[in-house]
């Protein structure tokens, strides 16, 4: 989450070898993507057994969120009345236990598999999206600038997918468009000096104080817009401060974290300006800077505008629904890697065991029964 951290319990990297070993012992071509320092997308490639068969891509993330607060022990799978709790498990370990045990009941099936499936665990899906970037550009050709270990990945991947389903907690259901989110850096700049001599420098806390006021103003009236949209308003939210190294000097530089939620098919760039000019109009000459955005997504758009995409979501909601899933097709106003995937030409649907209401919680559990049915619709899907 932006954090500076170092050690093995750190990072994805464990998870990505668990991945290696299983796909290993399962005879399934794999790769790893590397990312960035101790993180990898791993993919996983299962063919289809029929001639020219689409590609159909399952992404789940392997990361989460932090631990800090939690009332378990965050790493201990504990399983008490049906139910595995831990962090993680919700939100996405679930999901992606349903598709790998998917994956091993297609090999093993005895009839056609009208679809390849490939397989995507992608990294750094909470903070940035960085994984599921450097994915969508393996669907590309390559470029001369390409990072040579994308090679092993390009060839497990192969062609881009006619649908991707994401895995993330919707009970079941089918989110078929969620928002995109911007998320920058500001950085007000002030003179430091001795608190006892507060006139020779310049407190870059009292600035600051116009901007949070600018942006809670800008806060109040997005909620009054498209209020009726199905995925909500759109919303900004301040969501860290710092500034200051203690109560005798006079701070230099403030820091806020700004995140500004848009609606499929706003302009993340847009929105974002929107929010600075608001804060240049507060702030007078007040010397405040804006960092590049850190995470940029326009939102996921509802698939079924692409026909082929659409015969595969139909499919799955036919799936869930005959395992006894309402299969609603909802909205939602968190976002996903779904985003990431439609805006690089690959239709996107998000579908998973667990409520997102467990999701980031205290106490995180997904209920195994859940779990166990999504992979049986994932499975059905294929074969059907």
């Amino acid at each position: 989450m932006g954090r500076d951290v170092s050690g093995p319990e750190y990072l994805e990297g464990r998870v990505s070898d668990f991945l290696v070993q299983r796909f290993t012992a399962l005879g399934l071509p794999w790769a790893r993507q590397p990312v960035s320092p101790g993180r990898d997308n791993v993919v996983a490639r299962l063919d289809a057994t029929t001639p020219r068969a689409p590609v159909i891509l399952w992404d789940a993330h392997q990361d989460t969120v932090p631990v800090e607060n939690m009332t378990i022990e965050p790493f201990v799978p504990v399983v008490r009345d049906g139910r595995m709790y831990g962090r993680g498990t919700c939100d996405v370990k679930g999901g992606m236990a349903a598709m790998i045990a998917a994956v091993e009941r297609l090999l093993t099936h005895p009839g056609e598999r009208p679809a390849t499936i490939v397989f995507s665990a992608t990294v750094n899906e909470e903070f940035g999206f960085s994984g599921a970037r450097a994915l969508a550009r393996l669907w590309e050709p390559a470029q001369p600038d390409a990072p040579a270990t994308d090679a092993a990945a390009r060839k497990v991947v192969g062609r881009r997918p006619a649908l991707a389903v994401v895995s993330e907690p919707t009970g079941l259901d089918l989110v078929m468009q969620h928002k995109g989110a911007i998320r920058w850096r500001i950085r007000v700049h002030g003179r430091a000096c001795h608190s006892a001599f507060p006139e020779q420098g310049s407190n870059a806390i009292y600035p600051a104080g116009r901007v949070i006021l600018a942006l809670e103003a800008l806060a109040c009236d997005l909620l009054t817009r498209h209020a009726d949209h199905p995925c909500g308003p759109p919303t900004l939210n301040l969501g860290t401060i710092r500034g200051g190294a203690g109560v005798n000097l006079v701070p230099d530089l403030t820091v806020l974290e700004v995140e500004r939620r848009v609606l499929p098919g706003e302009s993340p760039q847009e929105a974002r300006a929107e929010a600075i000019a608001r804060i240049t109009a507060a702030c007078g000459d007040a010397r405040i800077e804006h960092d590049e955005p850190f995470l940029e997504s326009a939102g996921l758009a509802d698939a079924t505008g692409d026909p082929k995409a659409a015969v595969w979501v139909e499919k799955l909601a036919a799936a869930a629904r005959s395992r006894g899933a309402t299969a609603a097709r909802t909205a939602a106003r968190y976002g996903t890697n779904a985003s990431i995937f439609t805006a690089a030409g690959v239709p996107s649907v998000v579908f998973g065991p667990g409520s997102i209401a467990q999701a980031h919680t205290a106490d995180e559990w997904i209920d195994l029964a859940q779990v166990g049915t999504a992979a049986e619709i994932l499975a059905a899907v294929v074969v059907a």
